[in-house]
């Protein structure tokens, strides 16, 4: 699973530990943990999003999706801290930590931790990882798995519009490069249609070597340029398609 590149801003509040004195059987040794997602700039709340709590002790990850107000509930064994992600379909890094702290053997947490996110999604994102056959717009098996964690992310968000974007380097003429890049972004739609995604929810362009990011002087950055983008489009832009 991938992760999406996003701003995001963290608080949190911790509970109280309940001990007895007497030994009782079968107390709880996880935490239930509570939260809210919301925009970082609207505040408003954020829907069917995937959090991500992933242990730093073993590396398991306990998964949460937030409702149409916001919010998600999990429980996480104590005695571990985890890294929070915001998941989708680009890597990032974790941008906080739970610590869960350890339960005596008569003590359990008597009330949730609460976890509250804000944050802004990335409107543009490079495939890194998706590859065509040289020359040509037919994908690449190792395509496949990134196309994949796209697919299940607009499963995800039903409402949820993009574009997929194909950038070329320089090397040869503009019209070619302009085919070439379109032709390449029309066979990414064709897979994610081919998956199950309406066709209304993607489009396809080609900008060949019009958007550079790095200098065509050198075959590193004209690597860089050989790609593929999806930009998260709002209703005006799909329209305007």
């Amino acid at each position: 699973m991938k992760i999406f590149l996003a701003v995001l801003f963290f608080t949190a509040s911790f509970p109280t530990v309940y001990s007895q004195t007497t030994t009782v059987l079968n107390l709880p040794k996880d935490a239930k943990v509570e939260g809210t997602v919301s925009d970082m700039h609207t505040k408003g709340p954020k829907n069917n999003e995937l959090v991500v709590f992933r242990s730093q002790k073993n590396s398991n990850e306990y998964q949460a999706i937030s409702d149409s107000t916001g919010k998600f509930s999990t429980r996480l064994p104590a005695g571990d801290k985890y890294d929070i992600y915001i998941m989708g379909f680009k890597d990032s890094s974790s941008y906080n930590v739970l610590d869960i702290p350890a339960l005596g053997p008569n003590s359990f947490y008597k009330n949730p931790f609460t976890v509250n996110l804000e944050f802004e999604p990335s409107k543009t994102v490079v495939l890194d990882d998706v590859q065509f056959d040289f020359g040509k717009s037919s994908l690449r098996a190792e395509s496949y798995s990134t196309l994949d964690d796209l697919v299940d992310y607009l499963r995800r968000k039903p409402n949820e519009r993009i574009e997929i974007g194909g950038h070329t380097d320089n090397v040869g003429s503009d019209e070619k490069n302009l085919v070439l890049s379109l032709e390449r972004a029309k066979s990414i739609v064709s897979y994610l249609i081919a998956k199950g995604i309406s066709n209304d929810r993607v489009v396809a362009k080609g900008y060949g070597a019009e958007e550079p990011i790095e200098d065509n002087s050198t075959e590193q950055g004209r690597q860089k340029n050989r790609r593929t983008e999806v930009k998260i489009l709002d209703q005006s832009q799909v329209t305007q398609q």
